[in-house]
């Protein structure tokens, strides 16, 4: 077969670090084009005809149990072809541990599992470990395979674990050109035993199909699965738009004793009746906070899972647009694309645009998952609007910066800059003290924690989940429920949760704060973590940037001590590793090959916690046109959805534990809040440490009906269960997570259960 130009063909058991694994036989195979298939997508029989167009095959990792039908698909009949239709394969993890009882080899569960673990690997310093010095290598598995002293697989690589003894790590078949590894090569912390095994896989693969493949020319033409890295064909590209005519028109003034909250003021946030918006940068490492100067027929976007619509909300008018062949994410890139702002001097993060948030449960149609337990149409899982006018405060140099995307809108720009250099000079309003008899919870209020008990039963369900192999880490959570009576005997719109925001942000400063009144839901959220950011065209960039690992700030926690705690934890490491390798997955199926780790595992101090954080960050490839740069980071957004951090690894799979897991949607909580600006900008943070309500319409001066007397609350809090956790820490982690938010209840720690 003709090799000059290699075609492997990568098959997918549905895992997380899939794209990796690409990039790895990219770097590892030079010139080599990859094609994605699933396990499940084709028959032996109908894949057969096609292997003869492939100059390898690679299997890479998932999660399961070889020995499952299911988990595998059509894996363990590639080991059975005939001589003639073999073509040299490499498996990885899950591959190994199928190799193997397919020729013999026992499969055990490891008594301690390896999941984000670092290992010593021993080797022959033959085969596909020729060459390869010390390496040291990422495990993710719970099981392992046994190999009998008379077998046709031969051991390659070992392990040596204090707690499971020797560990196979590496394999090939006596006579077959079937070689495989049991921990991960293409991890991010995974030293020469990555590409340098992968490049001598690639070596033998060539001198076995040499002397045994018939050769035969590749068609240039030819097409399976999913081509990595994807190239949109012409259809596929968006279409042409002109944007040269759209501007930004701002100006700016210097008032640094004017506070942000008494600008957020001016243009409503006190006002229940009306819709609101706030990115606030509370917090360093935070620079800047988005004020939403919104109009009465200020274009408002909400969408439900499994909805052929959007419903678009322009002052008292609301229709449904439907989506056709679209999805949602498709829908609001064409609203946005005749938007497009190409240039403007301003260097501000965000100029004009869609801000809102997009719900936990908006990603499981990205994941194909179905939702099972909806029973209530409550918050929408989109829910944007389009700000044409804003304020965007720069809370380093007290910059103002007043802009507007509607022309010949000069006049409201002077006015409001006159309005708010007045307003600095004029003495505050007792807003202080509004805010002391609002927060005071009535002996009517109810506080109701997730049952101590229960939580600690889906720990131990979630690990065991962990021990059989369905998961690398699962995040679980569980929510708070606050009920609040209304004051009826009040005539005022003030509104108790612009209140209640002033106290969050005051009690737990956080970079990434934001308060959204966007009926039918309010939003409060003091996040400490930003999702995904992506800067302007042209070469734009997208970072993430996970945290796992927190330790709050106190007597005697110098940095030295975070990093001990953090850093120097293998359970902490290991959580983040995980994260950091499912995130780099996500961004080369969107971007490519061009994606780093430029931190790992860094600990970083924050205004109240230290904080255990790596950044991962991609570019597009070159060549990407304008148009294409434009939809990148929205792109990415899409198909990094739902942030890997709230759900685990393999992400599909966790989801899919999760929410049989759990008691109920996690809806507003764990999924993300932010900007996506007209100039290609977007910043997007975790919805975490935060707390949301649903009312059916917005509050009103009459008073409420008798059905209607109590504002109900929820709040998210759980963490990421490894192996290594433990169910009374994990409660006690999910405990404090929550005192942060319920602070702004007027709610002191310590709480019961």
């Amino acid at each position: 077969m003709a090799l000059n130009a290699p075609r492997i063909l990568l098959v997918d058991s549905y895992d997380s670090f899939t794209h990796n694994l690409a990039a790895l036989c990219r770097r590892s195979i030079p010139n080599c084009q990859i094609h994605i298939i699933k396990n499940d997508d084709l028959s032996i029989q109908q894949l057969r005809p096609h292997l003869k167009h492939f100059s390898a095959v690679v299997v890479g990792p998932g999660p399961g149990s070889p020995d499952n039908p299911a988990d595998i698909g059509v894996v363990r009949d590639l080991w059975h072809l005939d001589d003639k239709d073999i073509p040299p394969t490499f498996g990885v993890c899950l591959g190994l541990q199928s190799l193997g009882i397919e020729f013999g080899a026992g499969l055990k569960r490891l008594h301690t599992v390896k999941h984000g673990q670092i290992s010593q690997i021993y080797h022959t310093g033959s085969d596909i470990f020729e060459g390869v010095g010390d390496t040291r290598a990422v495990r993710y598995h719970s099981l392992h395979v046994t190999i009998p002293s008379a077998s046709e697989i031969e051991q390659l690589a070992w392990a040596q674990d204090e707690e499971n003894g020797r560990v196979v790590m590496a394999i090939k078949h006596a006579s077959k050109p079937f070689w495989a590894v049991q921990y991960h090569p293409e991890s991010v912390c995974t030293d020469d035993g990555g590409w340098g095994v992968l490049r001598n896989f690639w070596t033998l693969a060539k001198s076995w199909s040499e002397s045994r493949r018939p050769s035969a020319p590749l068609d240039p033409e030819f097409r399976l699965g999913t081509l990595w890295p994807h190239v949109p064909p012409i259809q596929d590209l968006p279409t042409s738009f002109d944007s040269r005519t759209n501007s930004v028109l701002t100006t700016t003034v210097r008032l640094p004793q004017l506070p942000l909250t008494r600008i957020c003021e001016y243009f409503g946030a006190a006002d229940e009746e009306s819709k609101f918006v706030l990115l606030d940068s509370a917090a360093n490492p935070g620079r800047f906070s988005i004020i939403g100067a919104l109009l009465p027929d200020t274009l408002h976007v909400t969408h439900y899972v499994g909805d052929t619509y959007v419903s678009v909300c322009k002052g008292k008018s609301t229709t449904k647009e439907n989506l056709d062949t679209l999805d949602v994410w498709g829908w609001l890139s064409n609203y946005m694309r005749p938007r497009h702002v190409l240039q403007h001097e301003s260097s501000t993060p965000f100029w004009g645009g869609f801000v809102g948030y997009f719900s936990y449960e908006i990603g499981y149609p990205i994941l194909q998952i179905p939702l099972q337990r909806r029973k209530q149409r409550k918050h929408p899982d989109v829910n944007l609007v389009f700000v044409e006018r804003s304020v965007v405060v720069d809370n380093e140099t007290r910059d103002i910066h007043i802009q507007s995307l509607i022309p010949n809108d000069e006049e409201w720009i002077g006015q409001v800059a006159r309005d708010l250099t007045r307003l600095s000079q004029s003495p505050c309003s007792s807003s202080s003290q509004r805010r002391s008899s609002v927060l005071s919870l009535s002996p009517l209020s109810s506080v109701r924690l997730p049952d101590k008990e229960r939580y600690i039963s889906q720990i131990k369900q979630a690990k065991e989940h962990l021990y059989a192999g369905d998961s690398y880490e699962l995040c679980l959570t569980a929510q708070t429920q606050i009920s609040i009576p209304y004051n009826n005997s009040s005539i005022s719109s003030t509104s108790t949760s612009w209140e209640r925001y002033q106290s969050l942000r005051k009690s737990n400063p956080a970079p990434h704060s934001a308060y959204f009144r966007l009926h039918p839901t309010t939003l409060m959220s003091s996040s400490p973590e930003r999702f995904l950011s992506f800067s302007r065209p042209p070469n734009p960039m997208c970072q993430l940037r996970p945290i796992k690992g927190t330790v709050r700030k106190g007597p005697g926690i110098t940095r030295a001590v975070a990093e001990e705690l953090l850093a120097g934890s293998a359970k902490e490491v290991a959580e983040n590793l995980m994260i950091v390798d499912l995130i780099r997955h996500d961004l080369h199926g969107a971007l490519g090959e061009n994606v780093n780790t430029t931190k790992f595992c860094g600990v970083e101090e924050y205004e109240t916690v230290w904080q255990l954080v790596s950044v991962i960050e991609g570019t597009p490839a070159a060549g990407t046109s304008k148009q294409e740069e434009f939809d990148l980071g929205w792109n990415v957004l899409k198909s990094s959805f739902p942030p890997g951090s709230m759900t685990g690894a393999p992400k599909k799979r966790s989801v899919e534990i999760l929410q049989n897991l759990e008691d109920g949607e996690r809806e507003v909580y764990s999924g993300v809040f932010g900007y996506w600006c007209v100039g290609g900008s977007g910043d997007w943070s975790v919805t975490i440490r935060s707390c949301f309500k649903y009312e059916d319409t917005p509050a009103t001066k009459a008073p409420r009906p008798p059905h209607k007397d109590t504002e109900e609350w929820a709040i998210g809090a759980g963490g990421a269960i490894t192996a290594l956790s433990d169910p009374e820490a994990e409660w006690d982690e999910m405990v404090l997570k929550l005192q942060s938010v319920l602070r702004s209840f007027g709610i002191t720690p310590p709480l019961s259960s």
